[in-house]
């Protein structure tokens, strides 16, 4: 998918007070320990009324910004104190008014005292996780977590982890929450804390600020540093068999990928707090900083979040790497640090203008992760790696691949897909009832209809899709729903399957999408003997398979089919998840145009079968659909996405020999994306640019070898043409294409053969391309086709040494 495309900001994550007060008096709490008072003000518990608009507030918002999931936290004080029924309404109003738009992650976090099988049975019923606060074995915990008598809380807290522990309450258990003390032991605490079993364990730094700066005891440094970094090694030295936020988010941070965590990395602040009263406050750690920090003076009945999300504390935090002071920007772990946690940057001369009071912790923290990581052995990449039969890996190094070879890479692609649709399953919330009865579906159409099931798992968008889902940018249940739907369709099953619209679009993937307009809510689709049927409120639209093929038709959109000698492909323009090429995608082809595609698909693969053999059969084994792109006339744009297995993209290029072009061009960069799925190629550490004989710009190794990949058959198509092409101009220009590519191809090999960072598969691949390359160097071509070839090569290296500024 293009993760480049810049997106509006907004709020997905909502803390939600339904109670004020608490029953444990911990003396590091930052809500009534700490500078801010304004609790004693507010009510204790929040009302039916502020519960409403909260929920209306929040699915307004989603509604706006299209949010996929929606997480929300009760939260307190102690949000037990609420009782059952309090709870029940406002999961009961979030669940109404999200009902149709983002799908819900509803959670609570607890001291844990007060839970029991009544309120477990309750979080099930409601679909709430829990998570518990605990600081260790009963020494560590006692130390702080106590009841405002002084007596302990450890035992009750104990019995709460026990009872989430239970096989029918562990699907409620989201972790366990533990504030650090450098003064007790790290090593026993975390050992504590693991032989709970919790799915996972939050660090926490206590709340300090430079005003009110954190224990240094003993003149130390970076205490808290050492102690995260004993409880790391006893971590990495178990096997790091429980995940642990703030570790797997330094370690996501160093990989470039995004924190799980608002007090590492740099992504922009999408978090709420909603008090008892209505008001919106920032988030509760700035309580910390001085009485009135996190208060926006706003509040659910008054205002919008969009209006929270223009306070000016929201949007110092939406500005990621530019709104860090300057010793923070010049840091070198800044990605991973992201100058911590806003709170702990506050100083009463220069408010948040500083780097955390924790900075030194934080940069030997990362630092030591980072480096012993980086002293970790690679292990040893060798031969007895190869996970694919070894003439498909020598069939596809020399940049080719029959029918076969394709057909199992096929079927990898689809286990992977498979796997996907797994883990996405994983993602459905307990209180998502579509999710959870379209998964329910789904492992029946596995069992009943399973070729069916895998004709659509195989869709090229299927797995852009899961995706999505897994990194938290779509909720699973309209996927899971569109995938049944299609399943039972294709399979012509008597039964019917509810899901929703996409912006008033039914998706039904590898068959087509139905437009039902703006405002439509669920549709339940079925099968019928000629087509299908679509019921949306007091709407039925009957359906045949055919309609729509040759001009426009009402609500139906099919997915129009090109059929060859051999091959079959799809012109894919009607899935709303097409997308993910880079270049935009063209909307509905109109018949006119259609019918133009089809005649010069059918130019270009008979040029193709003629011509280029070595590639065709491939193409047939493996080409399942081409996604029409918008580009301006004349513009010959291509495009494959490294997810979506057997499609490419193309703007309709001038004639049927460019598509032939574009479609061996681009099916190759499908078959290496699904080699490296297969076999490590390259060291993926490699952060170096390298030189591209056809671009101005230095390339990463990934880009080079792809590049490189895709134009043997570029090299491939010209020489071929120059031979076969109509009219002594066209070969005189085919044959000039032809010594450009291959000496341009050949210098690439040279670069990636030079680059020290293959490993031994990828040495094989990439000097088996070299091979098949060289071959073609011998080929005899005019002395004015070679010529212009060495002028072409040497002026792209003087641009591009240029460009660095006199060096190569």
């Amino acid at each position: 998918m293009d993760r480049d495309r810049p997106t509006q900001p907004a709020l997905s994550q909502f803390v939600l007070k339904v109670h004020s007060r608490c029953d444990l008096a911990c003396d590091h709490c930052y809500v009534y320990e700490h500078a801010d008072t304004s609790w004693r003000g507010r009510p204790m518990a929040v009302s039916a009324a502020i519960l409403t608009q909260v929920a209306d507030r929040i699915a307004e918002h989603a509604r706006r910004h299209r949010l996929p999931t929606v997480h929300v936290v009760l939260h307190g004080g102690e949000p037990l104190l609420a009782g059952p029924d309090r709870l029940r309404r406002a999961a009961e109003e979030l669940r109404r008014a999200l009902r149709g738009v983002s799908a819900l992650d509803l959670r609570m976090h607890t001291n844990g005292v007060l839970l029991d099988e009544k309120f477990c049975e309750l979080f099930l019923e409601l679909g709430v996780r829990i998570g518990v606060s605990l600081d260790g074995d009963k020494v560590s915990n006692d130390r702080h977590r106590r009841y405002a008598d002084g007596r302990s809380s450890h035992d009750k807290v104990i019995r709460a982890v026990q009872l989430l522990s239970r096989p029918r309450y562990r699907p409620l258990f989201a972790g366990l929450l533990c504030t650090i003390d450098i003064e007790n032991d790290p090593v026993a605490v975390y050992d504590a804390l693991v032989e709970l079993a919790p799915p996972r364990i939050d660090f926490l730094l206590p709340h300090a600020t430079w005003d009110t700066p954190p224990p240094r005891p003993r003149g130390s440094a970076t205490p808290y540093a050492d102690w995260l970094d004993a409880v790391y090694r006893r971590w990495d030295a178990a096997g790091r068999t429980v995940p642990v936020r703030v570790f797997d988010s330094v370690l996501r941070t160093l990989r470039g990928e995004s924190s799980l965590t608002e007090s590492l990395g740099l992504a922009p602040a999408d978090l709420v707090v909603i008090e008892t009263d209505g008001t919106f406050e920032q988030a509760d750690s700035l309580k910390t900083s001085y009485d009135g920090a996190p208060a926006t003076g706003m509040d659910v009945f008054t205002h919008s979040l969009d209006d929270v999300l223009r306070h000016p504390g929201m949007l110092a935090r939406q500005q990621g790497i530019e709104q860090l002071c300057a010793q923070c920007r010049a840091c070198p772990v800044v990605a991973s640090c992201g100058g911590g946690l806003y709170a702990h940057r506050y100083r009463t001369r220069n408010g948040f203008d500083n780097p955390s009071v924790f900075c030194p912790d934080l940069l030997a923290l990362i630092t030591t992760i980072r480096d012993r990581e980086a002293a970790v052995p690679a292990p040893p990449r060798a031969a007895a790696e190869l996970t694919m039969p070894r003439g498909d890996f020598d069939d596809l190094a020399a940049g080719f691949g029959g029918a076969d070879t394709i057909a199992r890479l096929a079927a990898a692609q689809l286990e992977i897909n498979q796997e996907l649709l797994a883990a996405v399953s994983g993602r459905v919330a307990l209180s998502d009832r579509e999710g959870a009865a379209a998964w329910e579906l789904l492992t029946d159409l596995d069992a009943e209809v399973p070729a069916a099931l895998d004709t659509v798992l195989a869709h090229p968008y299927t797995r852009p899709w899961a995706l999505s889902v897994l990194e938290g940018r779509a909720a699973p249940a309209q996927g899971l729903a569109e995938i049944a739907a299609a399943t039972v369709l294709r399979a012509g099953l008597d039964r019917g399957v509810r899901l929703a619209p996409r912006d008033g679009v039914l998706r039904l993937p590898g068959l087509g999408s139905v437009h039902l307009g703006e405002g439509a809510d669920l549709a339940e689709v079925s099968a019928g003997y000629e087509g299908f049927t679509v019921c949306a409120g007091d709407r039925r639209l009957d359906i045949g398979w055919h309609e729509g093929l040759d001009g426009p038709v009402p609500h139906w959109r099919p997915v129009r089919l090109f059929e060859g000698q051999g091959w079959s492909v799809a012109i894919e323009d009607t899935d709303p998840l097409r997308d993910c090429h880079r270049w935009p995608v063209a909307r509905r082809t109109a018949a006119d145009e259609a019918k133009r595609w089809a005649d010069d698909l059918a130019g270009a693969w008979a040029l193709i079968r003629r011509e280029l053999p070595a590639y065709a059969d491939g193409v047939a084994a493996g080409l399942r659909l081409i996604t029409p792109l918008h580009a301006p006339a004349g513009s010959n744009v291509s495009a494959a996405c490294k997810e979506a297995w057997g499609a490419i993209g193309a703007a309709r290029p001038s004639s049927p020999d460019q598509l032939a072009l574009l479609i061996v061009h681009e099916f190759q960069h499908v078959k290496l994306a699904a080699v490296l799925d297969a076999v490590d190629l390259y060291d993926p550490a490699d952060r170096a640019l390298y030189y591209a004989p056809w671009r101005p710009d230095p390339r990463p190794l990934a880009g080079l070898l792809q590049g490189t990949y895709a134009h043997i058959a570029v090299t491939d198509f010209w020489r071929v043409r120059r031979e076969r092409a109509d009219g002594a101009a066209q070969r005189v220009a085919a044959e000039a294409e032809f010594a450009r590519w291959r000496v341009q191809t050949a210098r690439a090999v040279e670069e990636l053969l030079g680059s020290g960072s293959l490993c031994d598969l990828g040495r094989e691949f990439v000097t088996s391309m070299g091979e098949t390359v060289g071959r073609w160097l011998d080929e005899p071509v005019t002395a004015a086709a070679r010529a212009a070839a060495d002028r072409s090569a040497r002026r792209h290296r003087a641009e591009w040494t240029a460009r660095l500024g006199g060096t190569s």
